[in-house]
């Protein structure tokens, strides 16, 4: 591939153009492009649109675990075995700390996830509440993953004061009986687009490395080009020890950065992001993610830790980024220390308690 067709990508993604489905499928596929080359094509849109600023998110498992649903891949699925820490659901004073400290870690987005598969009205009206009280109190966005939702719930979380509703897709319509039978995929496109008539952002993305095939991963970042989702959380399947699904397919380095630069093609203006699994399976070019992607989570994701506060910090700042924050990265780094052990820290590692209740500690 010559200079002239890399940036050819960039051109045609930034004109809102389409890329044909050969062009896709080579992203993906061709023994020919040159990681590099591509990479800096990706970074062209991402620059486009936002810039050299890294969207940080802190997930606050608000309920985990005890879930009814079989979802293969999840730790907290009936299916499971893993070992993790299981609770019904945290108290409003220690959601609302937690938010706290989210803001003073830097994080732009605080994400509420709730396990099961939908919540009640109790539960919807308690979120709601929530809801206002984090935004009345703190400048920060809030993100609400509680399972499957109808046009109801989705209205009130919006009059609630409700930024983005998440719920991700995770693969193809047509592979998706065989990571869930407890739920389908159109349950799940169906809360997106009550969301989206509610007038709430969508949060949805995918988790590769579920033995999917190139032709699925376009067609899923092509609905959610349609879907105009406004951030695509971009997952790669962790082999959890007890989980049903694990080790299905090798994720090099090389080919997660490849995926990372086709949704960001496909889905240009979208917040892109680098999300569970980074450390894991992109190990030394864990960095480069950041060329296509814009946005990362920091403290972990929904059940395994990441690297910790400072090396996340670190990485962003030495690769001459900033974050989408009232506070800099270099000042958050000036308060911040690797957690003990940080550096041979295994990975996929399940969140201890403390983990999963900061605001206790």
């Amino acid at each position: 591939m010559d200079k002239q067709w890399y940036q050819s990508l960039a051109e045609e993604s930034m004109g809102g153009q389409l890329l044909s489905q050969e062009t896709c499928l080579q992203l993906l596929t061709d023994s020919r492009i040159e990681l590099l080359s591509l990479l800096d094509a990706a970074y062209a849109v991402r620059k486009h649109f936002h810039g050299r600023e890294v969207t940080v998110h802190i997930i606050n498992n608000v309920s985990n675990g005890r879930c009814s649903e079989d979802c293969n891949y999840c730790p907290q699925s009936k299916g499971s075995s893993a070992e993790i820490v299981a609770y019904t659901e945290k108290t409003e004073q220690e959601i609302v700390a937690e938010a706290k400290q989210a803001y003073a870690a830097g994080a732009h987005r605080y994400c509420m996830v709730y396990a099961g598969r939908r919540p009640s009205r109790q539960r919807t009206e308690r979120i709601a509440t929530l809801v206002k009280t984090i935004k009345a109190q703190y400048p920060i966005e809030v993100c609400v993953s509680a399972g499957i939702m109808d046009a109801a719930s989705t209205r009130l979380l919006k009059e609630a004061g409700l930024d983005r509703l998440n719920h991700n897709l995770n693969t193809a319509a047509g592979r998706y009986g065989k990571i869930c039978s407890t739920h389908t995929f159109a349950d799940r496109l169906n809360t997106l687009k009550a969301a989206r008539k509610a007038g709430l952002e969508i949060c949805s993305g995918i988790i590769a490395g579920m033995g999917e095939t190139a032709g699925e991963l376009i067609e899923l970042a092509l609905m959610l080009r349609d879907l105009e989702a406004k951030s695509i959380p971009i997952n790669f399947l962790l082999p959890i020890a007890g989980n049903r699904l694990k080790n299905v397919q090798n994720l090099s380095p090389g080919y997660c950065l490849r995926i990372l630069c086709l949704f960001r093609f496909l889905n240009p203006q979208a917040e892109i992001r680098t999300a569970a699994g980074r450390e894991y399976h992109l190990r030394s070019m864990e960095v480069m993610s950041l060329y296509p992607a814009n946005s990362l989570f920091m403290d972990g994701y929904l059940n395994t830790r990441g690297k910790s506060r400072k090396d996340t910090l670190q990485m962003i700042s030495d690769a001459g980024f900033t974050i989408k924050s009232d506070i800099s990265a270099e000042e958050l780094l000036l308060h911040e220390t690797a957690d003990a052990g940080d550096d041979d820290r295994a990975i996929p590692d399940l969140k201890s308690d403390a983990d999963l209740h900061p605001a206790r500690n």
